[in-house]
């Protein structure tokens, strides 16, 4: 299994690392993509992975740390997703639940690290939170550019928007919880072909495991076992299923 999203650079998970990645051996998780949130971080992502066979990174200004990043600085960008070690961009993307006084800045960011992806050809990882109409117009404008919409939790309707525009959705650990109906049935209709199960560590504990505060690739089997019954097939065949989503995907 491999998680597709995760921030090992968290401190939470960096400070226990050699456990966090031992236990996700051990689970099953047998690769893990590490996603950078600005540039400092999208840094500490590449430094991470080397030496790490196991481990590669996406890299990228999240649009809640776009206050943190001048717009002069984002061409460093280019430079740092020249590493080896980097399989995409982001995440990048919107954010309207708290980032309603960075809108517009949100959405220049996002455009021009679209325009990036496209000038590396690279995929990229899309955070969108209650802005999906207004993140799939801007990307209308990005046509070759292949993105997962990473922790997706929105409706059915707009679960069925992104799958529309030929994305991938990224389904964590709130698959899991009692509340989540509507997602179970996103899940049931996305092709099992553009499917992946991720954590979003250190957040998104799923269940049984909630109890533990700080989320961990490991528990990804948690999720994909979920997955795996909506689906109507085996983990070992969901697993079969995304670890090939993930190389036609990732190109990992």
């Amino acid at each position: 299994m491999i998680d597709t999203h995760c921030h090992l650079t968290d401190p939470r998970l960096e400070s226990q690392l050699d456990d966090v990645l031992s236990r996700a051996q051990r689970a099953g998780v047998s690769h893990i993509i590490t996603i950078g949130t600005a540039l400092d971080d999208d840094r500490r992502c590449v430094q991470l992975c080397r030496g790490r066979d196991n481990v590669r990174c996406a890299v990228g200004v999240h649009p809640n740390h776009v206050a943190e990043v001048e717009f002069a600085d984002l061409p460093q960008l280019r430079d740092i997703q020249s590493d080896p070690s980097v399989l995409a961009l982001g995440e990048m993307g919107l954010d309207y639940h708290y980032g309603h006084k960075t809108k517009q800045k949100q959405a220049e960011y996002f455009e021009y690290q679209l325009d990036l992806a496209t000038l590396v050809s690279k995929p990229v990882v899309i955070h969108c939170r209650e802005a999906t109409d207004d993140c799939l117009a801007i990307m209308r404008n990005h046509p070759g550019v292949r993105a997962v919409f990473h922790c997706f939790t929105g409706s059915l309707a707009e679960g069925k928007q992104v799958l529309d525009a030929g994305y991938l959705l990224g389904f964590t650990g709130v698959v899991t919880f009692k509340n989540s109906g509507e997602l179970r049935e996103v899940v049931k209709i996305t092709p099992i072909d553009r499917l992946l199960v991720e954590t979003d560590a250190p957040y998104l504990t799923p269940e049984p495991m909630r109890k533990q505060k700080v989320n961990e690739p490991a528990l990804v089997m948690h999720t994909a076992a979920v997955v795996a019954q909506l689906k109507g097939m085996t983990v070992e065949e969901l697993d079969t299923a995304t670890t090939s989503n993930v190389s036609r995907f990732f190109g990992w």
